[in-house]
């Protein structure tokens, strides 16, 4: 592809499959180097890779994990442009199994009502209430929701709003509608520079139910799409591990040989991702053999997620104390990958996740 051999690709990350299914990602991951910064390109590259990825729990979870973690070793925004695409083709299927267990009608996820670029927007903040009414003519949005990340490009999302009852559910909506506004954010950050997430209101917009009160959070998919973040997490510390190895290399080349502490640090990355990568690959096994289908699933997304985000912490504390202040200062794409993925990370919620991991925990909720 591109006239680029097949050897020059990126390497993609590994998590269980086979070389077979590795090179397949290959050129998948060379269209997202080409396009990192611009993205529009990135939104139809995602819109494209979501033609034909899997969906968690359909076999091959393993590697439909390896692409998310390949395209954001590549780069950390390419894989944060791409995970909600995926994410929002799954739970649209799960909604119509959803809707065709119930007996009830469902749009065709495939059709061309629901063709484009999706965003999933399911955060909350103070002072901002995103509402949803039934109406003779179906249902309508009322409201505001804020963390909508680069709603203004995109063509439809999943979101989650209030119901009159308390309770919360899921629905799909067309973000060209009337009634649909774009507050300009605010957006400060260094990482993940262009991909900003802002406020988007609601008036009047209809939306399409998605299985019904309470079911986006109880799914199964809800925790199999959050280990799916997770496995962007870790492509982003393995190309943060593979430049620091590449550093290292260099350095000895130019005959400067890595002392003790470098080596020491190299040696703990490896058996911290090796042991990532297992738990991964054995995790995706179980949510194949549907070990992972009820409630219970959301206790291993916790594990998970924990350990994913403590590795990538402590993988760019690693590299960072060992390369100092000059990548950070003189490498732009070195600083873009570590501030890109100090931010992402942040969609961990640390130890009030690991709180609620000690709840179950202390329920009866563990394999030990």
């Amino acid at each position: 592809m591109n006239g680029i051999p097949t050897s020059h690709y990126p390497l993609p990350v590994r998590i269980s499959s086979g070389a077979a299914a590795l090179d397949s990602i290959r050129p998948l991951l060379c269209e997202a180097h080409a396009a990192v910064g611009d993205v529009p390109a990135l939104l139809d590259l995602a819109k494209t890779a979501a033609a034909t990825a899997p969906k968690p729990g359909d076999g091959r979870t393993a590697f439909l994990w390896e692409i998310l973690a390949s395209v954001t070793a590549v780069d950390v925004a390419a894989g944060r442009v791409l995970e909600p695409q995926l994410d929002a083709v799954a739970i649209l299927a799960q909604a119509g199994d959803k809707a065709a267990q119930d007996g009830g009608d469902f749009p065709d996820p495939d059709g061309a009502d629901f063709e484009g670029t999706w965003g999933v927007f399911a955060a909350e903040a103070p002072g901002l209430r995103l509402e949803a009414r039934e109406s003779a003519g179906g249902w309508i949005l009322e409201g505001s929701k804020p963390w909508c990340s680069l709603a203004a490009q995109l063509d439809h999302a999943v979101l989650t709003a209030h119901l009159g009852n308390g309770g919360r559910a899921a629905f799909a909506v067309d973000l060209h509608a009337h009634g649909v506004s774009f507050a300009n954010p605010e957006w400060t950050s260094r990482g993940l520079r262009e991909i900003p997430s802002g406020t988007v209101h609601f008036e009047a917009v209809p939306a399409v139910p998605l299985g019904g009160a309470g079911w986006y959070y109880q799914r199964p998919g809800f925790a199999w799409g959050g280990m799916g973040v997770a496995a962007c997490w870790l492509g982003g510390a393995v190309a943060v591990a593979r430049s620091f190895t590449a550093s290292l290399r260099q350095a000895a080349d130019g005959g400067r040989e890595p002392d003790q502490i470098a080596l020491a640090h190299l040696g703990e990355i490896d058996r911290t991702l090796a042991a990532l990568t297992a738990y991964l690959a054995g995790t995706a096994a179980r949510i194949d053999a549907g070990e992972l289908s009820d409630r219970g699933a959301w206790t291993e997304a916790l594990r998970v997620r924990g350990s994913v985000a403590a590795a990538v912490e402590r993988i760019q504390t690693l590299v960072s104390q060992n390369l100092g202040p000059a990548p950070l200062a003189f490498d732009e794409r070195y600083g873009k990958r570590m501030a890109d993925l100090a931010l992402y990370i942040r969609q961990h919620h640390a130890m009030r996740d690991d709180a609620q991991l000690g709840t179950l925990t202390l329920a009866g909720s563990h394999p030990w």
